[in-house]
């Protein structure tokens, strides 16, 4: 069944025309080339051409929101600290990018309101809300204290129901995606969710579209036309690859986001 799937994925990409029409998003800044959600990877995706950056943000002991993937910081920092168990100052002690390369040891984890205070006039940033929903009242107050035009160039997005549920009614003018992952059960060979459960959530949290991850399988033509008839916005995310990206274009949606933005917006030019 796998070959199959793969047979036709790679019939269909190779009659593709690709549309141009796609934001490309920088996945936690120009992660690929810089310490990811630090303020040099947001700003190399500004630089490589980026339509959007998208940032992770969890809420700090003292109630700062700090941008940051992880509960702690022991992946990008080598420090058993956590994020929730600490201030901002505290936090802010530690180096978060030398892991990535030795010329980023200066960098430190930004706040929320200083990566929106980088975001260029036109371009977008999609927030991805990693905690639970006591970080919306935080939220609301960032957002509405920024300079941006927050229904235009803001996007909220989370995995978690009550965040998308409390963002939805604390900040109605944003667009707030609900996000999944697909999983697959190896005995029954079924995939979860399935399209029908994805429709009932957005509808259940009333998000303005759907972001997820870019699985053939699961990202098909009929997912694309229910999420259409409902007027939801669709994005994907993580693609590095560029038959991968032909395909999601040619299903229409709305963003493709990746770790290379400058490599896969020249990738895919006509």
């Amino acid at each position: 069944m796998k070959q199959l799937i793969n047979l036709v994925f790679s019939v269909f990409v190779s009659g593709l025309t690709v549309s141009s029409g796609q934001l490309i998003v920088a996945h936690r800044g120009a992660s690929h080339d810089a310490p990811e959600n630090t303020m040099a990877a947001f700003s190399l995706a500004w630089e490589q051409g980026a339509d959007a950056i998208e940032g992770d943000f969890y809420l700090s002991k003292d109630g700062a929101i700090v941008c940051i993937h992880d509960a702690d910081l022991k992946r990008t920092a080598g420090k058993d600290v956590n994020v929730a168990d600490s201030t901002l100052a505290e936090l802010r002690q530690y180096d978060v990018g030398s892991w990535k390369d030795k010329r980023f040891a200066a960098e430190r984890i930004p706040t929320l309101a200083e990566v929106l205070a980088i975001v260029p006039e036109g371009k977008k940033i999609l927030v991805e809300i990693k905690c639970g929903a006591e970080i919306v009242p935080a939220l609301e107050k960032a957002v509405d204290a920024c300079k941006l035009n927050i229904a235009e160039q803001v996007v909220i997005i989370s995995f978690n129901n009550d965040v998308v549920i409390g963002c939805r009614h604390v900040l109605p003018e944003l667009k707030v995606n609900w996000l999944t992952g697909f999983k697959l059960n190896e005995e029954t060979h079924t995939w979860s969710p399935t399209l029908n459960g994805v429709m009932t959530i957005l509808k259940e949290t009333r998000a303005t579209g759907l972001g997820c991850m870019a699985e053939p399988t699961m990202v098909t033509p009929a997912l694309v036309t229910q999420l259409r008839a409902a007027k939801l916005e669709f994005h994907c995310w993580t693609v590095d690859d560029v038959d991968l990206a032909k395909y999601l274009c040619g299903l229409g949606i709305d963003s493709i986001t990746t770790n290379r933005p400058g490599w896969l917006r020249a990738a895919l030019a006509p």
